[in-house]
């Protein structure tokens, strides 16, 4: 039987397959890691620790936060960018606005 981060692995790879190594790692990390992951499935884990990766490390999320705009205005303002990550890497999912897990 394959271990949970192969899975996640596994997972990642369908939904998101041009993930470059290096995010692919931290990702998975993530997916694994997360106390709040633990029970979900390899799927579930796999795109709520992309979503959270692209949005922390490859947007602007934190420094609005810094700012002092809210969650949920601060989502909104890098919606957009996220969406055009998923899609170079190959996600054909989007994320559409709702509340989403990190």
């Amino acid at each position: 039987m394959s271990s949970r981060r192969e899975r996640i692995a596994e997972a990642l790879g369908v939904i998101a397959p041009r993930v470059p190594a290096f995010e692919r790692d931290a990702i998975l990390d993530h997916a694994q890691d997360s106390t709040g992951l633990k029970t979900a499935s390899p799927q579930s884990a796999a795109w709520l620790s992309l979503v959270a990766y692209i949005r922390h490390a490859l947007t602007e999320y934190d420094d609005l936060l810094a700012e002092g705009y809210d969650v949920d205005s601060a989502r909104h303002f890098v919606l957009d960018d996220i969406n055009e990550v998923l899609a170079d890497w190959g996600c054909r999912k989007q994320v559409d606005g709702e509340a989403e897990e990190d």
